[in-house]
């Protein structure tokens, strides 16, 4: 039937020094260079590293969905 996927989900850890979003971007863009179909994520986990009482880093853990070849 034409419209309908299967999708198989794999966990990536995204990061950057600027914020969440651009640690969501930065690992999307990386995934994207092994993996063919990317459609969605989800964001499971938020975390960071403290610097000199800032934060230093920013990670998030996400799930991301491609979709399968026939």
């Amino acid at each position: 039937m034409e419209g309908d996927h299967t999708y198989k989900v794999i966990e990536i850890v995204g990061s950057s020094k600027t914020g969440i979003e651009d640690a969501v971007r930065t690992g999307i863009k990386r995934a994207s260079k092994n993996v063919d179909e990317l459609k969605w994520f989800e964001v499971d986990e938020l975390r960071g590293w403290i610097n000199d009482g800032d934060v230093g880093h920013w990670q998030v853990k996400m799930k991301v969905g491609f979709t399968l070849k026939d």
